[in-house]
């Protein structure tokens, strides 16, 4: 399962996607906010004509500059339409990179092997931008992401749970 996010994540995610083994990482399911414009287009551009994935549409967690009050109740009516994905899915991956839409969907899946549902791993990979700090969304997957991957050395020192992977 790869979280898309909009504008610079997708473009990161799209390079790092580029370079998974597609035979091995298959079914590949993207994940993009239903607000979202372009982002369908751009993972259709990356992907083959061969059906091994699927582009599940969910609510945005949080719109750019919507204040955070509100977006309490945005995040949860996106958890909750992250439930039945998760589950229908049931992914063994989640691959995200910092987007706000990541939160809902890390969260059931961090529920669901709590509940011994699915096995999953949850690998974050921080965004290029943060040098020096985490991401609110990086501060928060540090609670359920069980690998957090940084483009930075000095972010190593910000959480002893980073690694440090180099550009991608």
């Amino acid at each position: 399962m790869v979280v898309m996010g909009s504008g610079g994540h997708t473009t990161e995610m799209l390079r790092i996607t580029k370079h998974l083994n597609k035979e091995r990482y298959t079914p590949r399911v993207y994940i993009v906010s239903s607000t979202d414009t372009t982002t369908i287009s751009r993972v259709l551009a990356g992907e083959d004509s061969s059906g091994t994935y699927t582009i599940c549409k969910i609510p945005r967690s949080r719109e750019v500059k919507q204040s955070y009050l509100t977006s309490i109740f945005t995040t949860a009516l996106s958890t909750v339409s992250s439930f039945p994905v998760v589950l229908w899915h049931r992914p063994q991956l989640v691959l995200c990179n910092g987007p706000g839409v990541c939160i809902p969907i890390c969260a059931v899946v961090f529920l669901a092997k709590a509940l011994f549902l699915i096995d999953a791993r949850i690998v974050f990979v921080e965004s290029l931008c943060r040098v020096k700090s985490f991401s609110l969304t990086g501060k928060i997957l540090m609670f359920f992401a069980d690998k957090i991957l940084v483009q930075w050395p000095d972010l190593c020192k910000v959480s002893k749970r980073a690694d440090y992977i180099g550009r991608l």
